[in-house]
């Protein structure tokens, strides 16, 4: 699954809580994120970060759905874990058997299989302890860091009714009451179909300041040298 494709099944809640994270205490990720994403459906960023708060994530959120995203979107997905849910990565590599800092981020290669009994036994117990929502995106996005991702893996996110983005899994069988509406997807003021019908002012705000160039997810191997785009 592609990052674009996982922001659109993603629980809006937890792309909130990453982009809360990363304006509280990642305030240039955030801003550099924004700016990408602006320039990348030609609006300038002063455009977005003239709304209020909510807005400025949901209308981000809803950029990160589409196919041309991917970039910002895997390497914000990759940080936020990296930085914010370390003791999910330090349980899933230890499960694993995966060497790694002591902060989650794998050192050395990527093994080449998944042990299954391991797997098995490690995916539940990241369940039983952490945000369900959470521990599936994060299987997800420990499944792109190999290219073809690992077979055992895909038969989990294939297979486990537990893995599923939107919802938790105590949620599967629920049944809607008489009356009661399907919740529907949020719209950002302004979108359809992909397209900003916003029209932009004419003046950008004084005094803005440039953007940050685009966020890039770095890890450090265990001999002090950058590793980019690795989360473990």
């Amino acid at each position: 699954m592609k990052p674009h494709e996982l922001f659109k099944q993603v629980d809006p809640a937890v792309v909130t809580e990453l982009f809360t994270a990363f304006r509280e205490e990642e305030r240039d990720v955030y801003k550099s994120a924004l700016a990408s994403l602006a320039q990348s459906r030609k609006l300038r960023p002063v455009f977005i970060q003239k709304k209020p708060v909510p807005q400025q994530i949901a209308w981000m959120h809803k950029t990160l759905t589409l196919r041309g995203s991917d970039m910002v979107g895997e390497n914000l997905l990759q940080v936020w874990f990296m930085k914010f849910q370390q003791p999910l990565l330090v349980k899933f590599c230890d499960g694993m058997g995966i060497s790694h800092n002591g902060e989650g981020s794998v050192e050395g290669e990527l093994p080449a299989e998944l042990d299954v009994g391991k797997l098995k036994e490690t995916v539940d117990a990241l369940y039983a302890e952490f945000n369900p929502r959470v521990v599936s995106l994060y299987l997800h996005v420990f499944n792109m860091q190999r290219p073809g991702g690992w077979d055992s893996l895909a038969e989990v996110l294939s297979g486990d009714e537990r893995v599923i983005l939107g919802k938790e899994p105590e949620t599967k069988d629920r049944q809607e009451a008489p009356g009661e509406a399907a919740p529907a997807t949020e719209r950002v003021a302004g979108t359809e179909n992909g397209k900003d019908s916003e029209s932009e002012p004419a003046q950008e705000v004084a005094g803005e300041a440039a953007p940050a160039d685009e966020p890039r997810a770095v890890v450090e191997d265990g001999n002090g040298e950058a590793d980019e785009g690795r989360e473990g």
